[in-house]
């Protein structure tokens, strides 16, 4: 039971910063990765769209015996997790904006979400900004287009560092101290953003927390895997092989990157 894996998708390779911070944190886990960079981006489609490949993603780990299924998709976390839970009996994690803690350490009392569209227009992202973000100013920006570009491998590209000041500019000119990132992709552009923003302005995002939970709710169920060896890796992508594999290349031992028309 233990060393079934966890399965983990998304709309492309963002997810495997999620992964990431879960790898390092569980290095025993055994882990499914299932980038559905076909489909990319979620955060451009309908509500009803994005239940659709999150049912679809979440069936195809569960085929493949996952005992937990991380939604490393900001869009199809706020769009699909609460019928997911309601239709699979499988412990979920789902990733929400870090705004919780970024309103909460914010000092000039204005904080910068750059996030999709499928994200900023969902219900849970706007009850997620009521609860957590009395008193504090957000300024949101849709990143069109990054999604797009990363998943080309472009993180640094001119056209990725034109797109990030277009959206940059109107969060500084408010005077924000923290810039949330609201889509798994988004760490990947931390590089480039860290010599765009001003040196006070701290970057936040979910990969951390999204790991620890997965580690809570594995103990809680008795799911941890115990085996002395370190765990092994497998991940799909219905596009280009060389786009993901550069991204989980160099990270850890035991990977293997197919492709899978799903």
């Amino acid at each position: 039971m233990n060393e079934r894996p966890i399965g983990i998708f998304d709309s492309g390779v963002g997810g495997t910063s999620i992964w990431k911070e879960i790898q390092h944190l569980l290095p025993k886990e055994n882990c499914i990765y299932l980038a559905d960079s076909k489909n990319a981006p979620y955060g451009e489609k309908t509500a009803d769209e994005i239940i659709g490949l999150s049912v679809k993603n979440t069936e195809l780990l569960l085929e493949n015996n996952c005992k937990i299924i991380v939604v490393a998709c900001n869009t199809a976390t706020t769009n699909a997790i609460n019928y997911l839970r309601s239709a699979y009996d499988v412990p979920f994690v789902g990733i929400e904006p870090a705004i919780k803690p970024a309103a909460l350490n914010s000092k000039s009392k204005t904080v910068g979400i750059l996030a999709t569209k499928g994200t900023l227009t969902s219900a849970l992202f706007h009850s997620t900004a009521q609860n957590h973000a009395e008193g504090i100013e957000i300024v949101e920006r849709e990143g069109k287009g990054l999604v797009e570009l990363i998943e080309k491998g472009e993180l640094d590209s001119e056209a990725t560092v034109s797109l990030l000041k277009q959206f940059l500019e109107p969060m500084l000119d408010k005077g924000i101290d923290y810039l949330v990132l609201g889509c798994t992709h988004y760490p990947y552009l931390v590089p480039v953003l860290q010599r765009l923003l001003p040196e006070g302005v701290k970057i936040i995002d979910s990969g951390e927390a999204v790991a620890r939970q997965t580690k809570a709710v594995l103990e809680k169920g008795g799911l941890l895997n115990n085996m002395a060896l370190k765990g092994k890796h497998r991940f799909f992508t219905n596009a280009e092989l060389s786009v993901l594999q550069r991204f989980v290349a160099n990270i850890t031992d035991h990977v293997q990157v197919d492709y899978l028309d799903f």
